[in-house]
């Protein structure tokens, strides 16, 4: 049985929690929102034997998608996701970078699109996909049912939830996309949230005071 792994790498000034993630079985990797700081990405995948193959992008906020276009092109890997209605983030990433003080990031057009109950496959490893919104219209999240794990960007955090006062944010799909895209994947289900420590959606039902009882 094939099984996922995975490495945190920090990046940018906003510490956003880029991910490896690869196929014990094939070494086949993806890198989960490369917000910047390449040459960091780069020497850990070299460090762990990986060449990552795809690049998936949970939403289009600069320090999740900013380094996306530079490592596609250096790698000559495709962008896979958001989805579609994250278009106007993306484009707009010259401009975020301008406005944070980051370096320069290019807009692109993602390889794939990704749309709720599509599937990403990683190795032997396939992952589903479910759409977020309410961070951002166009947030996905990435869940491995076999690995009881997702990853699910700026949507949920330990002890928080993402913010919505972005253009076309909604606090209302926010809760809406928790309660109905995450919690059913389970309370033992571990999660990597966009910025700092993991949890598991259970502890977060539990002890969240932006979530507890819903």
């Amino acid at each position: 049985m094939s099984v996922l792994h995975y490495q945190i790498i920090p990046v940018t000034a906003f510490a956003q929690n880029c991910s490896l993630l690869w196929c014990d079985a094939t070494r086949e990797a993806a890198v989960i929102d490369p917000g910047g700081d390449l040459p960091r990405i780069e020497q850990a995948a070299q460090a762990l034997g990986l060449k990552p193959g795809q690049i998936w992008l949970t939403h289009g906020h600069i320090d999740h998608a900013g380094g996306a276009a530079e490592l596609a092109e250096r790698w000559q890997i495709p962008i896979v996701g958001p989805h579609p209605s994250d278009q106007f983030w993306i484009d707009a990433l010259a401009e975020q970078s301008r406005l944070f003080g980051l370096p320069p990031a290019r807009a692109f057009t993602p390889t794939r699109w990704l749309h709720d109950g599509d599937t990403v496959q990683l190795g032997r490893c396939e992952l589903a996909v479910r759409h977020c919104p309410g961070h951002t219209p166009g947030h996905v999240i990435f869940h491995s049912p076999e690995a009881r794990l997702a990853f699910v960007g700026d949507v949920l955090f330990a002890g928080s939830v993402g913010r919505t006062d972005f253009p076309q944010s909604s606090h209302a799909q926010l809760m809406d996309s928790i309660t109905r895209q995450l919690w059913p994947l389970g309370d033992d289900t571990a999660f990597v949230p966009g910025h700092g420590p993991g949890s598991t959606f259970g502890h977060e039902r539990r002890h969240n005071p932006f979530v507890r009882g819903t």
